[in-house]
C-alpha cells in the first residue's frame, strides 16, 4: 500500500540533523554536538505555572488563536522587546511550536509553481513543508558573502514566480545575523512587489553583540513573524510558539491552524504567560554563558587553524572542513575515531556541503572534551 502515499511526502527525507544525531546517540562515550537544545532546564518559576494549571484543571480547549491573556502578554513582549505592534484580538497566533506557525504559514501563502527564496544554507525544517505545497525552494548561494543574505544578492532571484522570501536570522546553522541597515535594504527591495517576508526569528533574544531587529519594523504589512519560547526560555517540549502578521493575513493563516490543531496546549499556554510576563528577560542569563562559550569555542577552532566565522546569534558554528571530504563522511569518521558527533552540513542544503555545524548548547566540560578530540582527529587524520 505503499504506493498510495502522498508521492510528495514519499519523497521527503528525515531531516538530517535527526538523522545523523540518531545514528551516532546510542554510542557508549559520544561527546554530541549536535541538536540544538538549550542544556539549561525551564525556568523554576515557568515550571510551578503550568504545575498551578494543572491543579486548576485548565486541560480544556482553548480559543483557536491562543488564550487571549497569552496574546496579551506576546502582543505587549515583542513591543517591550522589539518596538513592534500587534493587536492580540486579530494579529497574533499561538501555535504547537515555531514549526507549526511555519507550516500553516506555507500552507496559507503557497500555491503550486510558486517559489520561495532562501539562503543557502539553512535550516533544513523550510524545504519540505514548501514542496508539499507544490511550490518551489529557489537557494540563493551566501557562502561567499560571510552567509550574509542581502538584498544585492536576493535581487536576482525576484520573478512573478516569487511568492516569498525566508528570513531566518539569527541563522541555523550560522549563527549569523543581519543588520539593521541590511533589514531595510531588503524591505526596500520588496516594498513594490507582492512577495511575502517569512521572519523566522525563534533565536531573536540569544542575539550577543547588539539587540535584535526585525524586518517588520520597516515592512510590516508583507511580513510573517515567526517565534517561540523554546530557544529563549529552554520550552522545546512545552511547544508553544507564535505567528505574528496583519489582520487580513492572519485570519486566513487561522483557518488552517484551526482544522490542523485546533489549539495549542492550554497547560503549556498557561506556563507561556508566567514566561512572557516574570519570565521576560529570563534568557539573559542563558545568553551570558552562552556568549561564554561562544568565546571559548571561537578561541579553540581558529587555534586549530579552522576557518569559521564568529556567531553574533544563536549556539551554533558552521565549520569549514579543511579536506576536500564529504561532509557526512567527515562526521561519520569523526564521531567513529574521537567519538565526539557533529552535524554534516549537507544537512542544510547542497550549500552547506563541505562545513560541519557544531552547537555550543551543552556544558563547559562538554565542549573542552569534545574540542579536545576534534582536535585530536584533525591532528591525525590520514585524507
Amino acid at each position: 500500500m505503499e504506493h498510495l502515499v502522498n508521492k510528495r511526502v514519499r519523497e521527503i527525507e528525515i531531516s538530517g540533523i535527526r538523522k545523523f544525531s540518531n545514528m551516532v546517540s546510542e554510542t557508549e562515550g559520544m561527546i554530541s554536538l549536535t541538536i540544538g537544545q538549550p542544556d539549561f532546564p525551564t525556568p523554576e518559576h515557568v515550571k510551578e505555572a503550568g504545575k498551578r494549571a494543572i491543579d486548576a484543571n485548565m486541560t480544556s480547549y482553548t480559543h483557536n488563536a491562543g488564550d487571549i491573556k497569552l496574546r496579551q502578554a506576546a502582543s505587549q513582549y515583542v513591543k517591550e522587546k522589539y518596538k513592534l505592534n500587534y493587536k492580540p484580538e486579530t494579529e497574533i497566533i499561538v501555535t504547537v511550536g515555531a514549526s507549526e506557525a511555519i507550516d500553516i504559514a506555507f500552507r496559507t501563502i503557497l500555491e503550486e509553481g510558486s517559489e520561495v527564496i532562501l539562503p543557502g544554507p539553512v535550516y533544513p525544517g523550510y524545504e519540505p513543508l514548501i514542496k508539499m505545497c507544490g511550490a518551489k525552494p529557489i537557494y540563493v548561494d551566501i557562502r561567499e558573502n560571510d552567509f550574509r543574505f542581502t538584498a544585492e544578492m536576493i535581487m536576482p532571484y525576484i520573478n512573478e514566480s516569487t511568492r516569498c522570501i525566508v528570513l531566518p536570522y539569527p541563522s541555523n546553522p550560522t549563527g549569523i545575523s543581519l543588520t539593521e541597515a541590511e533589514l531595510k535594504d531588503i524591505a526596500n527591495l520588496v516594498e513594490e512587489k507582492e512577495v511575502f517576508i517569512l521572519a523566522d526569528e525563534i533565536y531573536s533574544e540569544l542575539v550577543f553583540d547588539r539587540f535584535h531587529t526585525s524586518i517588520a519594523t520597516f515592512i510590516k504589512e508583507k511580513t510573517i513573524i515567526i517565534n517561540g519560547l523554546s530557544k529563549s526560555h529552554s520550552m522545546t517540549g512545552w511547544r508553544i510558539g507564535f505567528l505574528f502578521a496583519p489582520e487580513n493575513i492572519v485570519k486566513h493563516i487561522l483557518k488552517v491552524h484551526q482544522y490542523n490543531v485546533s489549539c495549542a496546549t492550554s497547560i503549556s499556554q498557561m506556563a507561556a504567560i508566567e514566561a512572557l510576563t516574570n519570565g521576560k528577560n529570563d534568557a539573559w542569563k542563558m545568553k551570558k554563558e552562552y556568549l561564554e562559550r561562544r568565546n571559548y569555542v571561537y578561541h579553540r577552532l581558529t587555534r586549530m587553524g579552522l576557518e569559521v566565522h564568529k556567531p553574533d546569534g544563536a549556539f551554533y558554528f558552521f565549520v569549514k572542513i579543511p579536506y576536500q571530504i564529504p561532509s557526512f563522511d567527515f562526521c561519520v569518521d569523526l564521531a567513529k575515531k574521537e567519538k565526539v558527533a557533529v552535524v554534516p552540513g549537507s544537512a542544510f542544503s547542497n550549500f552547506g556541503e563541505g562545513y560541519f555545524r557544531l552547537s555550543f548548547s551543552c556544558s563547559m566540560e562538554l565542549l573542552e572534551e569534545g574540542l579536545n578530540r576534534i582536535h585530536h582527529y584533525l591532528k591525525n587524520v590520514q585524507v
